[in-house]
């Protein structure tokens, strides 16, 4: 019998295989992409426990265990660099994260058809720049004798601020130039979330008396709450993984010392250091946590929202 409720099990898979038989068949690059450059370069994470050297290998280096975890918390410089990505990531979290939920909820209260789509096609543009593309019309805006930036701040009688310059001002640069960069473009889903809405909700809300405002906090809002919950999610698993390119093409030697993140420091340390096991550590260690915020954050917005990634 037993038998009999495997075989028609899998005969059952094997219909069923069949029938989605394309889906299954586009989905096979996406599958081979995550095995070949994100689940095979995992084996490479060894090289954190030895003190690794290129000419013996993954086999030939000798094991030192933790001690590289050990040299990493016991750096000054380590301690510092992590200091700085966990302060760009607070301010990103709290800053950028919103910024693509309110300019949604702008764009949709827009009545006249053609300008919001013209003004779409916009805000989404910046997001097809280069960081080094950005980060040259930041200097070209900012610079302290030629920036219209500047020229404003002179019209009013203050003095010139050299922005990239000084550390105390590389933060606020990176996280606007982030937000001016990629705000549009975060907006889609937000916009198909918010087509989704039924509109009956709306015209109901209306009969209540309830103005525009009210409608957002008492409708939309709460609608958007699942898509805002699983993009939360996606984000902080991701919070010490700021981005090298857009923090290295800003960093100079004025504002290094507020500017520097774990994913620069690795690439001063081990490519151009030749660190390789020490900077293997840091990376292992930013996506241990990773993992600890994302499985957090997950079982935290299951209990409080009802939504989750898993």
């Amino acid at each position: 019998m037993n038998k009999r409720a495997q075989t028609k099990k899998g005969k059952s898979f094997l219909r069923t295989f069949w029938k989605y038989r394309a889906l299954y068949l586009i989905s096979v690059p996406g599958i081979l992409y995550f095995i070949i450059f994100k689940y095979v370069p995992l084996l490479g994470s060894v090289i954190a426990f030895q003190d690794y050297n290129i000419f013996d290998g993954f086999t030939g280096s000798k094991w030192v265990g933790l001690e590289h975890f050990t040299r990493m918390f016991a750096h000054y410089d380590f301690i510092k660099i992590l200091k700085n990505t966990v302060l760009i990531g607070i301010y990103d979290l709290v800053l950028a994260f919103p910024a693509p939920i309110i300019l949604a909820l702008l764009l949709n209260e827009l009545r006249v058809v053609l300008y919001k789509r013209v003004l779409q096609t916009v805000v989404y543009m910046p997001h097809f720049l280069s960081w080094v593309i950005v980060s040259g019309i930041a200097i070209g805006i900012l610079s302290p004798s030629t920036g219209a930036v500047n020229h404003f701040i002179a019209w009013l009688g203050f003095e010139p601020i050299y922005f990239l310059g000084e550390e105390s001002w590389i933060r606020t640069v990176l996280i606007s130039s982030g937000i001016w960069r990629d705000s549009g473009y975060g907006t889609i889903i937000y916009l198909a979330a918010l087509a989704g809405i039924n509109p009956d909700l709306y015209e109901a809300s209306e009969v209540d008396g309830a103005n525009r405002w009210r409608q957002t906090i008492s409708i939309t809002l709460p609608s958007l709450l699942p898509t805002i919950m699983i993009l939360f999610l996606l984000h902080i698993g991701k919070f010490l993984d700021f981005g090298f390119e857009r923090v290295y093409v800003f960093l100079n030697p004025l504002n290094k010392e507020n500017g520097e993140i774990l994913d620069t420091y690795i690439y001063t340390a081990g490519l151009l250091g030749q660190q390789f096991s020490y900077t293997t550590a840091i990376g292992l260690f930013k996506a241990i946590v990773g993992v600890i915020f994302i499985v957090t954050g997950n079982v935290l917005s299951k209990k409080t929202t009802g939504e989750s990634l898993y």
